[in-house]
């Protein structure tokens, strides 16, 4: 039989000290040695370098170049490299031995600002390319990203991208033609006419200039894949004029006529006419770009200065030129040919610009600056045959003043005319109306006569009828009467009965009848037996206590 020895107490408080030991050094350990903290607005780039030691646990193979090092589904690293996702602000633990620590601050765009993304990580782009579809973390080649960082904040991981802040880029073409790119502003009265410099395959696009253009507001534009030129649309004007002489006040000098004086020969749109003649014009036009027509502007002429340099001004000049050469100096000067000139000279700046895609909204002939020597001849014919037909307009002027003079007599005659006439009128309509009131009212008495004997003969006459009626109801009521006491006489049978009958019902409802009897005697004695029966009789009608009434 074996027995165990019990252990010595001293030896459990040493184990426990030992653990107790143990755990403050690897708390220790852990707090100082693995311990890093990353502040707000930093990330920690981590790279595993495996384990210091061939002999310690850990070790991986390297991540392959220009990848990241791949990750386990629990978190361990699989590969030595640097590790795709960063952790963010906060506590963490790592140990220096096996994993090499950065802290990167966070990427902060500002408004305004673009951000371009360099992707280092994966394949290379094929020949020819050079922009990378896709977003930060889901890029499979190396480029530049064609999709920009608008502003905000960003974590991102410098080992495998590279990202280029940048405001607004203008780049000068060349011929004063500027290429925004980056933070580009089209203001109001503007668009963008964008450039592709490269193909994109995501969206069938085709490297070149793009038909659809950009309307005002802002826009994030990759630089490296698309340019963005802002063209001013709407009408502007030109004008080409000559130069003219000016007097000491800075007015515009006249000569002789009244024209204004050409200072210098070769200004404004100077030609010679059909008969040698030098002559000087002016012209305004009012053009200007369409939104639709900007691209083509862009793609034929660069911008819209040169639109202006090689179309506009110099079309103004060969037509003008062409058109009045083939003129002389006198059909420029007066008649139909001149509305004829103009109207031709506009026509066919139109047409021009038409065919450049480019809108005209007027193009005018303002004015037409002919010599003098061909001038005053012109308008001293002019000036005397206006004076003709001012002395004839006088003439006729005054005969007509007279024709009205006379006229107005004549208003004036017809005027006491109409007004003697029309008393006339007015007396004989007057005494008319008299003649005919005064009949209306003989009329009119000889009338109420008439109706009030009328009056009279039917009073007299309803009088009579009245009369009439009143006695024969009278003699019926009369025949009524005794037509009822005979139908009444012959019911009874006889006149006694009915007169028997009339006194029975005048008689009282109680009748009390007495038998006198009177024997042989006067009257008057026979009347004292009827005298003290009646007087009972009143006694016994009385109220008690009420004593009969003598009469």
């Amino acid at each position: 039989m074996t027995t165990n020895s019990p252990i010595p107490r001293n030896g459990a408080f040493i184990a426990i000290a030992c653990g107790m030991l143990a755990g403050f050094l690897w708390f220790c350990y852990e707090w100082t040695w693995n311990r890093i903290y990353v502040d707000e607005g930093y990330s920690l780039q981590l790279r595993y370098k495996g384990p210091p030691l061939p002999l310690l646990p850990g070790s991986r193979p390297p991540a392959a170049s220009g990848s990241f090092a791949k990750v386990e589904d629990s978190g361990e690293p699989a590969e030595i490299g640097v590790l795709e996702q960063m952790v963010g602000p906060g506590r963490h633990f790592y140990n220096p031995l096996w994993w090499e620590r950065t802290l990167v601050k966070d990427l902060i765009i500002e408004p305004g600002e673009v951000g371009i993304v360099t992707s280092k990580m994966g394949a290379p782009l094929s020949s020819g390319q050079f922009l990378v579809d896709g977003d930060i973390g889901s890029t499979k080649h190396q480029g530049i990203l064609r999709k920009p960082l608008p502003p905000g904040r960003y974590r991102i991981n410098s080992y495998g991208y590279e990202v280029k802040v940048v405001k607004e880029e203008a780049t000068d073409s060349g011929g004063g033609q500027i290429k925004h790119g980056g933070w580009v502003n089209v203001p109001s009265g503007y668009v963008g006419v964008v450039t592709n410099l490269t193909d994109n395959l995501a969206t069938q696009g085709t490297s070149g200039i793009q038909d659809k253009v950009l309307q005002p507001g802002l826009y994030l534009i990759n630089p490296r894949e698309q340019q963005v030129d802002v063209v001013k649309v709407g009408y502007r004007e030109n004008s080409v004029t000559a130069n003219l002489v000016l007097d000491k006040a800075g007015d515009v000098a006249l000569d002789a006529s009244g024209e204004p004086m050409i200072a210098d020969d070769n200004s404004g749109i100077a030609f010679p006419s059909k008969d040698g003649f030098t002559i000087h014009m002016d012209f305004t036009a009012i053009w200007g770009i369409m939104p639709d027509q900007a691209p083509n502007v862009i793609r034929r002429f660069g911008n819209i200065a040169s639109v202006e340099q090689k179309v506009v001004l110099p079309q103004i000049e060969s037509i003008c030129r062409n058109e009045g050469s083939k003129l002389g100096a006198v059909d420029l000067l007066v008649g139909d040919s001149r509305q004829v000139f103009q109207l031709k000279a506009s026509e066919n700046f139109k047409k021009v610009l038409e065919e450049k895609e480019v809108s005209l909204l007027y193009g005018l002939v303002r004015h037409i600056y002919i010599p003098q020597e061909v001038r005053l001849p012109i308008q001293d014919s002019y000036i005397a045959e206006e004076l003709k037909l001012t002395r004839e307009q006088e003439q006729i002027t005054t005969k007509t003043q007279g024709t009205l003079a006379e006229e107005k007599e004549k208003v004036k005659l017809e005027t006491e005319r109409t007004r003697v006439e029309t008393e006339k009128l007015v007396a004989k309509q007057m005494a008319e109306g008299q003649k005919e009131a005064e009949q209306t009212k003989a009329e009119t008495t000889q009338l109420v006569a008439k109706i009030d004997k009328e009056t009279a003969e039917l009073d007299a006459q309803a009088s009579v009828t009245l009369g009439e009626a009143k006695a024969s109801s009278k003699k019926l009521l009369e025949q009524a009467k005794s037509e009822k006491f005979k139908m009444a006489v012959d019911a009874f049978g006889s006149g006694e009965a009915y007169n028997q009958w009339i006194f029975a019902t005048g008689l009282p409802e109680t009748v009390e009848l007495n038998l006198l009897y009177a024997g042989q005697g006067t009257f008057w004695t026979d009347l004292k037996g009827f005298s003290e029966t009646m007087m009972g009789k009143m006694a016994r009608d009385a109220s008690p206590g009420e004593a009969p009434t003598k009469r």
